[in-house]
């Protein structure tokens, strides 16, 4: 009888006791070339163990499981884990979904857990975390940079070389792209991977340059330049042999990144600036040249001004010329021939001026002055064109269009004499109605019956709106919404104000929309609620890839044509966000 009342206490205690199934990682911060060790811990024995997708991140290991039982006091406990070792495939906040298993006929499942992956970090090589080599196997990413402390505008490059030696390199793939803020940037095609020899930190290597960059700094002060980061199969020797005695080499990845580094950028010198400075950093050659200087009534002339050298062409722009009133001068017609290498841009900007004569006459186009920063002497220069006579032949004179103008004039004149006298009389009565009585004094009388009322209702509409916090934030969000695209369409001529505009425009309303902070706006986060409340798929991601390609375009080169289609997609994905949110 005991023997049963011990096992039915036993059986009962097992019955009530409470199912534990949960999720445990080893950090909830990682860099992109760390791995993470997740463990799905349960305190049942658990069948049918369903493991979650693991989406954004690479399987690397797993899984692994371990069973512990042990009696304690006359008390059992019981412990089955699951272990993964993974690593991130992307940068962001990362989620991994629930894992489930079945007990008693009950599914029990884990909570999600997220995981903030950040650029790619320094760390320590783990022996135990690859095959095992001899212990001199050199594997290193790095951006080997001209100039860390140039002036604004000033070319800089950026070669990313891949060093290893005694390991072999399979391929490949890129994790992070460097992202170049605030300079404006252009790759430059590495035509072939050919491996060189070389040295790493006085250790005789091989080395292949896998990219190079321009960039010129927009802005001076402390610029970040974010880390390549690559995943590359490697090939390592192990401490085995084969049956003849052979090494035994084995497959494996490596995760490795050029690190973020840090540039500081010399704004030009105030001293002796010139004033119609606009930018221009390098050494240049200036000239003005019309196409011809004397003209028969109707004809017209091109008046070329170009700048040629090298220095940041793309990114200056050339004087305007000043012409005499009686020359009409039209928009110009700007023209490119640059071309761009590790040694910076160079070549040719033009801007051709149309200039049509209306009078007949001699007139004088004053010397144009063009001002640039010349790196090599650390100075401002200046050069100044010749000045231009300009002699048209034949036409009306000045005179005579004015002697035209004159007579109209006068005929208008002549007409406004009869102005003052009227055909009509308005008669005013000499005896005015009293105050008193009057509908003004009624009204001023009533008023007050019917204003307070109103104020008193228009206060505790106000206090309530005061009170709605979180109403007001999205009524803010929306009115800075439509202002920021309001002066994005104002700034359709001038590339960087329109696309800082078009991004704030953008931010504000999704926060207006989806209610989120800015610290809540990354791309992952932003897709997951637009789909949640319904919206289109495509639509998601054409406004992801529009807010991506804002920061990019305000340092590229971009054409009034292509900045208009950027409104206009704008336009048009905000409106369709409008009618799909729910």
């Amino acid at each position: 009888m005991k023997r049963y009342l011990i096992l039915f206490l036993l059986t009962f205690q097992g019955l009530m006791a409470q199912v534990q199934f949960e999720a445990r990682v080893s950090k909830n911060t990682l860099g992109l070339n760390e791995r993470l060790r997740i463990d799905f811990i349960m305190n049942v024995d658990g069948d049918n163990f369903e493991q979650p997708s693991f989406d954004g991140f690479k399987m690397v290991a797993g899984p692994s499981q371990q069973i512990s039982q042990s009696w304690i006091n006359g008390r059992s406990s019981f412990q089955k884990i699951y272990s993964y070792i993974i690593q991130p495939e992307r940068k962001g906040s990362i989620t991994i979904k629930q894992a489930a298993i079945e007990f008693n006929g009950q599914v029990y499942k884990t909570n999600p857990i997220k995981v903030t992956v950040t650029n790619a970090v320094a760390q320590e090589r783990d022996p135990n975390d690859r095959p095992q080599g001899s212990g001199n196997e050199l594997l290193e990413l790095v951006a080997e940079i001209s100039k860390t402390n140039p002036y604004l505008n000033e070319p800089i490059t950026v070669v990313y070389k891949l060093y290893f030696n005694n390991i072999g390199v399979t391929g490949f793939k890129e994790l992070a792209k460097p992202k170049y803020n605030d300079f404006w940037n252009q790759n430059i095609d590495v035509k072939q991977l050919s491996v060189q020899q070389g040295s790493y930190q006085g250790q005789q290597a091989y080395y292949v340059i896998l990219k190079k960059t321009i960039l010129y700094p927009q802005k001076s002060g402390r610029l970040t330049i974010e880390p390549l980061s690559l995943d590359i199969g490697v090939q390592l020797p192990t401490n085995r042999r084969d049956m003849f005695g052979q090494m035994i080499i084995a497959e494996d990845n490596k995760v490795v990144s050029a690190g973020a580094k840090t540039i500081n950028v010399r704004p030009l010198p105030e001293t002796n600036k010139p004033e119609g400075f606009t930018g221009a950093v390098g050494r240049f050659n200036f000239t003005v040249t019309p196409s011809k200087t004397t003209l028969k009534n109707g004809e017209g002339l091109d008046l070329i001004v170009s700048a040629q050298g090298t220095g940041n062409m793309k990114l200056f722009t050339l004087p305007k010329p000043v012409v005499p009133n009686a020359l009409e001068m039209y928009d110009p017609v700007h023209d490119e021939q640059v071309t761009t290498s590790l040694n910076g841009m160079s070549g040719r900007i033009t801007d051709k001026y149309t200039i049509v004569p209306q009078y007949r006459g001699k007139y004088t186009i004053k010397p144009m002055q063009f001002s640039y920063f010349d790196l090599s002497t650390g100075s401002y220069k200046t050069i100044t064109s010749k000045e231009i006579m300009i002699d048209v032949l034949d036409g009306p004179t000045p005179a005579e269009a004015n002697t035209g103008a004159s007579a109209s004039k006068n005929a208008v004149a002549t007409a406004d004499h009869f102005k003052n006298i009227k055909s009509k009389t308005a008669l005013i009565p000499i005896a005015k109605n009293d105050f008193y009585d009057s509908n003004l004094y009624l009204g001023l009388l009533f008023a007050p019956f019917i204003i307070i009322p109103i104020i008193i209702l228009a206060r505790k509409k106000k206090e309530a709106m005061d009170s709605d916090v979180t109403g007001n934030r999205i009524r803010m969000n929306n009115k800075l919404a439509k202002k920021y695209l309001s002066q994005a369409k104002k700034h359709l001529n001038n590339k960087e104000p329109f696309y800082i505009a078009l991004e704030k425009a953008m931010h504000n309303f999704l926060k207006a929309k989806l209610h989120i902070e800015t610290s809540e706006m990354s791309k992952d986060n932003i897709r997951e609620l637009l789909l949640s409340r319904n919206a289109n798929a495509e639509t998601v991601q054409n406004f992801i890839a529009l807010t991506e390609n804002c920061e990019f375009a305000r340092y590229a080169p971009a054409s009034s044509a292509s900045i208009q289609q950027d409104y206009d997609k704008a336009v048009m994905i905000i409106s369709e966000l409008e009618k799909q949110i729910v």
